[in-house]
């Protein structure tokens, strides 16, 4: 009788154990190691699901790119989606998110990781991007993102859901379609010839 109320214990305490390392993994109470050096800033557009325009505090306005994420373009399947999602993810805050700038791409635009904060309950919108379906995460340039890890974590959730882009196995990612695109370009200035 000892033996078996000393094994119930012991699994209530397992599971008690678990609950706690369960509920410190959510991702409403994560901390993102790139907030600290972060600044306020408003969303002035969207552009598409990985892009938008800010205003700084000094009244200058910037281009960001989402650091570690590649969302569908708008002339793909999911890229007005994605851009509404993203769009979504700003309204919810009114257009104010924190910004952690990375570098700057060949572009000229700031590749950033951006996050907005409400009721004290922060989120990355480049890993809501990721989670939610809408983008995937940019591997050769995810490595320079402080919170690379989470994103990482974040496109698996997405992919064991089959949410969004990988919803149908024959969505081509936006790197491919690019690519494709630039291609079908050379073709045609080939036959223009």
């Amino acid at each position: 009788m000892e033996i078996s109320k000393l094994h119930v214990g012991k699994i209530y305490i397992s599971l008690f154990l678990v609950a706690i390392a369960v509920s410190g993994c959510s991702k409403s109470n994560a901390e993102f190691p790139a907030m600290a050096n972060s600044e306020e800033w408003q969303v002035i557009r969207v552009s598409d699901g990985d892009t938008m325009v800010v205003r700084q505090t000094d009244g200058r306005e910037k281009k960001l790119r989402l650091c570690g994420i590649d969302a569908p373009e708008k002339a793909q399947p999911l890229g007005k989606e994605s851009k509404a999602n993203l769009q979504r993810l700003v309204n919810e805050v009114e257009g104010t998110v924190s910004v952690t700038e990375i570098e700057s791409d060949r572009y000229g635009r700031t590749v950033a990781e951006v996050f907005s904060s409400k009721n004290g309950m922060e989120k990355s919108l480049n890993e809501e991007q990721l989670s939610s379906g809408n983008a995937y995460l940019y591997r050769q340039y995810a490595d320079k993102c402080p919170n690379k890890i989470a994103f990482g974590n974040a496109e698996r959730i997405a992919q064991s859901k089959k949410l969004g882009v990988w919803r149908d196995s024959s969505t081509v990612p936006p790197w491919e379609f690019r690519k494709r695109q630039r291609q079908n370009t050379k073709l045609s200035n080939l036959d223009a010839r």
